[in-house]
């Protein structure tokens, strides 16, 4: 069963700013038909929201050192009673 991009997708990211404290940013699937994609690689961390065809709207890159979680959320199903 294949789950449909759904509006409200969303991650977070934490990230240590070298300060002592953690930022916190959010990556969100703002329309209908959008999703929230991760990638890691060469060091970095990749979170995009990108369209049903697979163009990148928004893009957040992280340096893979500095990223203390990456949390998921799921928008919640619509369908289910």
């Amino acid at each position: 069963m294949e789950v449909a991009p759904v509006k409200g997708d969303r991650v977070e990211i934490v990230v240590e700013a070298g300060d002592g404290s953690p930022r916190t940013y959010e990556v969100v699937a703002t329309k209908a038909g959008r999703r929230v994609e991760i990638v890691n690689r060469r060091g970095l961390v990749e979170v995009a929201e990108v369209t049903r065809t697979g163009t990148p709207v928004r893009t957040a890159r992280f340096m893979a050192g500095r990223v203390v979680a990456l949390v998921e959320y799921p928008a919640a199903d619509q369908g289910d009673d």
